[in-house]
């Protein structure tokens, strides 16, 4: 299957964000024009340039995005919504990458907003009744995820800790975060139990908040004058789902595996060569299970990589979440998957500042949702 990088290059030529936070009432529309207003500036465009926007939320309802973009002008654009649970950011702006690529359009939007809505799920209505109520809670399902991690490669209570501290530091130094305090390992530990070993301060809050990324054509970049050096070079998008597997337990990791070594090959690039990986991790151990199923080291021996600083922030290897995560960062659905792909580029411009990964030039951003589903994109500077 062709990857982006057998189609028309596309760029991202500007990014923008409203800080996630705990919920307000703040109109959602505000939430969302503020960043869209941040990534026109940041890319030196006026609003009737972009010609399609793809709009990822989980929790407002019907036809927000065009309700929402009404107030900053009406166009005539092409809008889409789109809702892939946690994933709907990252499957936005891949639905604007395609609209570029293909040259259906040449400047396209795409736009995470969300408020603290219902989150009713459909897992929910499809009529087949549970063993038990506690099968569809995140909490419990990931527990037994980091249960199986402890009985296969002797991961403890406080290396799977580890992830919370580097990541609630990271946001700690991040402007647009939800959390912007640093925690011990002791903090961690002891913040309140909610399932297993995972403790409060190893779960992901939910808010609200919005991110923006607008990409572009070549010929679009030279057409408004933009400047080019900014522009980041998104590499590869994929999606996927899961496959059925033997060990059901085992079928969210294969297929991060195998999405995020799709969205590498399509790149043409080594996990070796990625400078920063921005992942989910609405609880602790997701990270550490995700990044070695990416491959970024071998299975069972992300703890190691942890103890030893190795994805910090310019610990000398990738750094993982330098945004501070879904933990640090905060998770407010529609926007986590787009505010990824503005910190990696962020990151690869040089202009994190406060956080840079020094040397930054390849970033892998990759999403899942329930469902479950996962969204990849591997981004470089040239």
């Amino acid at each position: 299957m062709s990857g982006l990088r057998e189609m028309r290059p596309v760029r991202v030529v500007g990014i923008g964000m409203h800080p996630y936070q705990f919920p307000t009432e703040i109109p959602y529309v505000t939430l969302g024009l503020t960043a869209l207003r941040q990534a026109l500036a940041d890319a030196g465009l006026d609003w009737p340039a972009v010609g399609f926007a793809a709009i990822g939320t989980g929790a407002i309802g019907m036809a927000a995005g065009r309700v929402m973009l009404r107030h900053i002008g009406s166009t005539g654009l092409e809008v889409m919504q789109v809702e892939n649970a946690s994933a709907s950011g990252s499957s936005a702006f891949r639905t604007a990458c395609l609209m570029v690529a293909s040259g259906q359009h040449e400047v396209a939007l795409a736009l995470g907003v969300d408020k603290f809505g219902s989150g009713q799920r459909a897992a929910h209505k499809d009529g087949i009744p549970r063993l038990t109520p506690a099968a569809e809670i995140p909490a419990v399902k990931f527990a037994l995820m980091a249960r199986a991690w402890r009985d296969r490669y002797g991961l403890t209570p406080e290396e799977m800790a580890l992830v919370a501290v580097k990541n609630h530091g990271n946001a700690a130094r991040n402007p647009y975060a939800q959390f912007r305090k640093p925690r011990t390992l002791e903090q961690v530990l002891n913040s309140n139990r909610v399932a297993g070993d995972l403790t409060s301060l190893q779960c992901t809050p939910r808010g609200e908040g919005a991110a923006a990324v607008i990409v572009a054509s070549e010929e679009a970049i030279r057409r408004h004058g933009l400047d080019r050096g900014r522009a980041i070079r998104v590499l590869s998008s994929v999606a996927s789902s899961e496959h059925a597997v033997a060990d059901e337990g085992w079928s969210l990791v294969e297929m991060v595996q195998r999405s995020g070594l799709a969205a590498l090959e399509q790149a043409g690039v080594a996990m070796g060569e990625v400078d920063i990986i921005e992942l989910h991790d609405a609880f602790s151990i997701e990270e550490i299970v995700y990044a070695e199923a990416l491959g970024l080291c071998p299975l069972g021996q992300g703890a190691a990589q942890l103890r030893a600083g190795r994805w910090d922030i310019g610990g000398g290897g990738c750094a993982v979440n330098p945004s501070g995560g879904l933990l640090g960062m905060g998770h407010p659905i529609g926007p986590t998957g787009a505010g990824q792909v503005a910190e990696i580029v962020r990151q690869l411009r040089g202009e994190a500042e406060g956080r840079q990964h020094p040397g930054a030039r390849t970033g892998l951003a990759h999403m899942i949702g329930l469902g479950s589903v996962a969204v990849g994109h591997v981004l470089q500077r040239d």
